[in-house]
This record gives structure tokens, sequence and C-alpha cells, in this order.
């Protein structure tokens, strides 16, 4: 049976557990054309009210793509530079949370913590390419 894409996945790293979920939205203005896609994976770290969940957004802005689906898939994000990720991939994720990790951003903050992605995404890009 597949998994219901708006269920929570579950992460451990290092002993500790985190639920995430990827959500897809974009603005219409006026109600014509979708514009200002943006991809957003939080990161809940649990239990449940241990820490504040990390945000980590990849708004739609030149030189990058954050497609809505066909011809690339869901969750895809990039650069044209080369750095890219699947966001509904498991590795992906933690290599994302690394680097966030890296910059600063511990798990038992008490508030909610927004992160551009963009600001991650070569990082997390070559942390995927050196696992693979």
């Amino acid at each position: 049976m597949p998994r219901h894409p708006k269920k929570p996945r579950r992460l451990v790293v290092e002993g500790r557990v985190y639920l995430w979920t990827l959500r897809h939205s974009h603005r219409s203005p006026d109600g014509g054309r979708s514009a200002a896609c943006r991809e957003t994976l939080t990161l809940y770290p649990q239990p449940a009210r241990s820490g504040g969940p990390l945000r980590i957004v990849f708004a739609e802005r030149p030189g990058s793509y954050v497609p809505g689906g066909f011809p690339l898939g869901s969750g895809d994000v990039g650069d044209v530079h080369g750095s890219s990720l699947n966001l509904h991939e498991p590795g992906a994720v933690r290599a994302l949370l690394d680097a966030a990790t890296a910059r600063g951003w511990r798990p038992d903050g008490p508030s909610a913590v927004e992160v551009d992605g963009w600001l991650l995404l070569e990082e997390a890009g070559a942390a995927r390419r050196g696992a693979t």
C-alpha cells in the first residue's frame, strides 16, 4: 500500500528522531496562472515540544527551479550551477538537516526557524554526491 503523501515521514539522526513533511505551494495572482512556486521542507524534532521545527524553504527565483510536476518530478529543486536535490529522498533531507545544523540550527531551540534552502543547496548537494 502506498504511503499517504501528507503523512509525516520519520528520520533518525544520531539517535534523535525527526518527523518531516514536504509541501508545494504557490500564488495565483488575480486567479491567473500559478506563480511564485515554493517547496517547504519542515522537520519536527521529537518528542513533540522538545524543540521548534526547522522550515527549509526553496522559493522560486531567477537561476533556480522549483517545478510543480512534469517534466521534472515533484520535490525536485536545483539551480543553473548544477546543484539539485529531490526533497522526497530521505538522504536529501538528511543532507539539508546536516547543512542547517552546521550553520547553527539546534533541534532543541524553543521556536520555529525558517531557513532559505538555496543557502544550503550547494553543501547538501555535494554531500549527496559524495555519499552516492
